[in-house]
């Protein structure tokens, strides 16, 4: 056997029981994502976004008009370009809208698991 046959089987072996391991077997700790939220053509797309805890949302402007992301307590400039990013480090459901838009049916929902 060659050398690096012997070494491409050393590392499959020392791999092999991380990969057999069952999910949140080392604790449950898991790399945050990162979503995108876009607005375009008077809409957020997707309108309701499932994340978990920690998690980013990223909303990205794609229109040619202004528009603002207004949670409760927090916002986004109103802005025709750019992006807006939150992380979201608490569960629950947040409803967001724009403010300028929001009669036009311009509403978003953001559920943190």
């Amino acid at each position: 056997m060659s050398r690096r046959t012997i070494g491409l089987l050393a590392s499959f072996a020392a791999a092999l029981p991380l990969a057999l391991m069952p999910t949140g077997a080392l604790g449950g700790a898991r790399a945050a994502r990162a979503h995108t939220v876009t607005l375009h053509e008077f809409r957020f797309h997707p309108a309701t976004l499932n994340v978990n805890r920690g998690d980013t949302v990223k909303w990205v402007w794609r229109d040619q008009v202004e528009h603002n992301v207004t949670f409760r307590s927090f916002h986004s400039h109103t802005q025709v370009a750019g992006t807006y990013t939150v992380r979201f480090n608490h569960r629950g459901t947040f409803n967001y809208h724009c403010t300028i838009h929001v009669e036009e049916g311009m509403r978003g929902k953001v559920i943190v698991h």
